[in-house]
């Protein structure tokens, strides 16, 4: 294997996929795998993802594996660190992004680093440290209810400085419009000034792309996924078709959705208003133990030969916590995915060779039920979302192709497009 470029941890699966889509766009060869490899990569990339499900674990764990990750890619020899979170920062009260930055931060040796979540093609922006999702900031937004990781303040200084000992600064936006020599005069200032973190406002790709150079040699970047597509050309790379080329398509078509998302939700019914059938599952009744995984595959045998179908736990925030208030949050977020895993694989063994799943902790849980362990990151379907192709223990050297989406992202007709890019 040649040298790699850059090597990324990414805080949870559908977040890995959306930097990798990123990189693949600017020109990478990019593979993500599912969790530590065990062994060396044995393929020849630009850059590698390492997808955790560390975003809602105890901070301690998602410190322990983040930092097995940095291990086994500096192995690969790895040239630059990304440190990728979700483009709404979200994470519990008690992390993980700032334990998780300082502990990357202390095994590099690394004194300084940048954070922005900023992705301005799905509608998320920083300014003057505060973040904006649409036309609103992130506490007003759909995420202040997030049954996992609700966020009730958008101020990104303050949010991170509650969770990190080193001082956070800021680098605004008038620095950022200035340039490459502006931005990095302004880190200079704020690492003499005893700033270990510094926030970065981008209200617009042009402002990513400015940053970029500026990252360039930095042992640590951390960011969402926008930051990417300004990293590549540091390297010399440029953008290129044959970076997201993946194998031929074909098999049965399904979707499997478990994000409880305002975007995800309108997904769910342009779907069903397109005609396509689609079974809603109860976790009440998974709870009283009732074998809804093998009614919902008796539902979709017969249906799956004429056209995609979708299964899906997706509901408003307040069906989602009056389960939760009847299962507890934990309990009931487990059994969701644990159930939207076992359909997952059940399709599959059916004869599913194209299945989107929706929802960060879902993609994780059902990535995990089919035995992957890596993938080919193909082309973009909207921003932040690509296809992918896998080998999987259930189908043979044809293998899978499959996309990951965050509950966030996607047109309203996002499954039924997905399927057409494939035709």
């Amino acid at each position: 294997m040649g040298a790699l470029l850059l090597g990324c941890i990414a805080d949870d699966f559908t977040g890995a996929t959306d930097l990798a889509n990123n990189l693949v766009r600017a020109g990478m060869r990019v593979v993500q795998t599912i969790g530590v490899p065990s062994g060396p990569l044995g393929t020849e990339v630009d850059a590698v993802v390492v997808a955790l499900k560390s975003r809602t674990m105890p901070p301690a764990q998602a410190v322990t594996e983040s930092l097995a990750a940095l291990t086994w890619l500096q192995a690969q020899g790895a040239q630059q660190i990304y440190f990728k979170y979700c483009s709404t920062f979200d994470s519990t009260a008690r992390g993980n992004i700032g334990p998780v930055t300082e502990a990357l931060m202390d095994a590099l040796k690394t004194s300084f680093t940048i954070a922005t979540p900023a992705f301005p093609d799905n509608q998320r922006t920083v300014f003057k440290g505060y973040l904006f999702v649409g036309n609103v900031l992130l506490s007003e937004s759909s995420m202040q209810n997030h049954p996992l990781t609700p966020m009730a303040d958008a101020n990104l200084v303050r949010v991170l400085q509650s969770q990190t000992k080193r001082r956070v600064g800021l680098i605004d936006h008038k620095v950022v419009a200035r340039g490459v020599a502006a931005v990095r005069e302004r880190m200079a200032q704020l690492q003499a000034e005893g700033v270990g973190v510094a926030i970065v406002d981008a209200v617009s790709n042009d402002d990513l792309l400015r940053l970029g150079p500026a990252l360039k040699g930095m042992p640590l970047v951390t960011a969402g996924s926008g930051v990417a597509i300004g990293l590549p050309a540091n390297f010399g790379i440029t953008p290129s078709d044959q970076a997201s080329r993946l194998p031929a398509v074909g098999g049965l078509q399904a979707v499997v959705s478990g994000s409880c998302s305002l975007a995800t939700n309108r997904q769910v019914l342009d779907f069903m208003k397109q005609g396509h059938p689609a079974l809603a599952i109860d976790p009440l009744r998974i709870a009283s133990g009732v074998d809804v995984v093998a009614e919902v595959l008796a539902w979709a045998r017969p249906l799956l030969a004429h056209r995609p179908v979708l299964v899906y736990s997706t509901a408003d925030s307040g069906d989602v916590k009056a389960v939760q208030g009847r299962l507890g949050v934990e309990e009931a977020g487990a059994m969701v995915e644990a159930t939207l895993a076992a359909v997952a694989r059940g399709l599959v063994q059916l004869g599913v060779r194209q299945l989107v799943v929706a929802g960060g902790e879902t993609s994780g849980a059902c990535v995990q039920a089919l035995g992957i362990t890596q993938m080919q990151i193909g082309p973009q379907i909207d921003p932040g979302v690509p296809w992918c192709h896998a080998q999987s223990d259930l189908v043979s050297q044809e293998g899978l192709h499959l996309t990951l989406k965050s509950g966030n992202f996607g047109a309203d007709d996002f499954f039924t497009k997905a399927f057409t890019m494939l035709a």
